[in-house]
């Protein structure tokens, strides 16, 4: 009581501030405009506007002042830095905050693998928020590496980092009112639960609602997003590497209805972090392309903490963390500064060290256990002269079907690079099965060589995408020396890789060496003929099963719309 009735003190300009903001504009997300004022900062916290005695004064000299920026969903695995490292990313973009679904870690390792992310939150000055993935493993379509059940939900959703349940993947399920995952989603108690509903319409968009699913971050079109929108679900607008609905999104955008909306980035790799930004990129985007400033800056921040009910962070208020990004270009969002507890985290182009953590590093066990896998399993055999050909669509994660004449070669079908027909193949990695699921994909351009990773959405185990089987086997091969990770091979050697020894998921370097390595592989895949700019991000995504049309998982290639795997071989005309 002590400690807060100092507080009271010092917010009635009783007591010294610690800091004072002066002659700041600030761009006030609660009352939608900006106007110039001074900010008081106690103990880290806002204590409201005023001129406040204080120990330090900071004249902001007419700099351009909004609260933190906040992520309302993303993967952070998919960045493959430690959430150390990922806030050392994002800090500098200005993000203080974001909503994460440790999904991915979680369908490597289990329980382990959210243990192991609710131990580095300690270390770092980010606010993280966790939304429990729900979908352990996202469907039976698929070999993941562990499950968690309803009960084990219900065991950790009073955590005070815990913001809900995170993303529904398994939508079917919910309509058909599946018990355990109805009983998963009402594991959520009084907090929030996300959404997955690709393409869901009419009745069965109502009955996925019904079942108390609060959002939804899938829409790739505005009529799709205005339906969700319209029966109440919070949209998050997408703006990742492969995955960028912004500019169609927006278009539905209104004064009157954006406290409904949020940024999210969802899937994002280092280097676009690097060089595109974070949230700070959809800022600059939805402003460019002709959205009111002051709300852009609200779907950045007080709406994603309204609809999350995050405590304390999201605007410039008494007793909000003084959380705050000051810019000297608010609409092209030039970042000056940012502050995490009233304290510069960075300032002139500089990230200020991290104090040193007083805890380890957490450590996981190995994640790498494929079964026995020949090149003799590369093959297709021929079972007919017609075949279904994963086609991807650009900046999409949604796939379409066409069917077409394979190649085949002394009965077996193989790659076709005149018609950038590849192989991809997925190789069950958790439990040595040896299990290999093939298919064709169109998309990636590889005129030779192969590319494979073992951050394979949602199972993550191996993908491998190539021109011949020699060089895929090679991937698999040297994959699996890493211990996971991302490789480019060539004539069956290695031109570039990046380890990720963390679950196959995660780099141990820093953010600077691990973006740098990302872009080497990139241009590796250049030179082999790759005309995909984000190859190992959609490689990535072509074994998602819950997103149609088509992907591919160990257990083969998968008909999402139908929810079951489909053959091949077909006897269909092409179209």
């Amino acid at each position: 009581m002590r400690e807060f009735l100092l507080k009271l003190a010092a917010a009635k300009g009783e007591i010294q501030a610690d800091v004072l903001i002066k002659n700041a504009q600030v761009i006030n997300v609660l009352s939608g405009e900006i106007h110039t004022e001074s900010i008081g900062i106690y103990d880290g916290r806002f204590l409201g506007f005023g001129d406040y005695d204080a120990k330090q004064i900071i004249d902001a000299d007419g700099l351009y002042m909004s609260p933190g920026f906040i992520d309302g969903h993303i993967h952070f695995e998919s960045t493959m830095l430690t959430l150390p490292e990922f806030s050392r990313a994002v800090l500098q973009r200005g993000t203080t905050a974001v909503v994460i679904d440790p999904h991915e870690i979680a369908n490597v390792l289990g329980l382990d693998g959210i243990r192991y992310v609710m131990h580095s939150i300690d270390q770092i000055p980010l606010d993280v928020f966790v939304m429990l993935p729900s979908c352990v493993p996202a469907t039976p379509l698929e070999t993941s590496g562990s499950s968690i059940s309803h009960n084990e939900l219900a065991y950790m959703i009073q955590e005070e980092r815990v913001a809900g349940i995170g993303e529904m993947m398994n939508f079917p399920a919910v309509i058909n009112g599946d018990e355990e995952v109805h009983k998963r989603i009402a594991a959520a108690l009084w907090k929030k639960v996300d959404g997955h509903a690709p393409g869901i319409t009419g009745k069965a968009l109502n009955a996925y609602i019904f079942s108390n699913i609060d959002s939804d971050h899938e829409s790739t079109t505005a009529k799709e997003a205005l339906e969700k929108l319209r029966k109440g679900m919070h949209i998050l607008i997408r703006e990742g590497t492969s995955e960028r609905n912004l500019e169609e999104l927006i278009r539905i955008v209104t004064k009157e209805n954006a406290g409904h909306f949020s940024f999210a980035t969802d899937d994002k790799h280092p280097d676009d972090l690097m060089e595109e930004g974070h949230i700070d990129h959809s800022l600059r985007k939805a402003i460019s392309l002709g959205m009111d400033p002051v709300t852009a800056y609200q779907i950045a921040t007080i709406n994603t903490s309204n609809h999350y009910r995050l405590k304390n962070v999201g605007a410039i208020k008494p007793r909000f963390w003084a959380d705050f990004v000051l810019l000297s270009d608010y609409q092209k969002v030039k970042i000056e500064a940012v502050y995490k507890r009233g304290v510069p985290i960075f300032k002139n182009s500089r990230l200020i060290d991290f104090p040193p953590s007083t805890y380890p590093a957490p450590t996981v066990r190995g994640a790498m256990n494929p079964g026995d896998v020949t090149l003799e399993d590369f093959k297709i055999p021929a079972t007919g002269e017609k075949i279904r050909v994963i086609d991807i669509l650009p900046n999409q994660i949604v796939t379409k079907e066409f069917i077409t004449n394979a190649k085949i070669n002394h009965s077996v079908a193989e790659s076709d690079t005149t018609r950038d027909i590849l192989k991809i193949v997925v190789i069950e990695r958790h439990k040595a099965t040896g299990r290999m699921g093939k298919a064709f994909v169109r998309g990636f351009g590889l005129k030779q060589g192969a590319i494979g990773s073992t951050v394979a959405h949602d199972a993550h185990n191996i993908v491998i995408v190539g021109t011949n089987d020699a060089d895929m086997f090679a991937a698999f091969q040297h994959i699996r020396k890493l211990q996971g990770g991302l490789v480019v091979i060539e004539d069956q050697k290695v031109i570039a890789q990046l380890p990720l020894p963390i679950g196959g998921l995660l780099s141990t370097n820093r953010f600077e060496k691990t973006a740098a390595d990302l872009k080497e592989l990139k241009l590796k895949v250049k030179t082999l003929g790759g005309t995909h700019p984000s190859p190992f991000m959609i490689l990535s995504f072509l074994c998602l099963s819950p997103i149609p049309k088509l992907k591919v998982t160990d257990l083969g290639l998968i008909d999402v719309e139908k929810f079951e795997v489909a053959s091949l071989f077909v006897d269909e005309p092409e179209k």
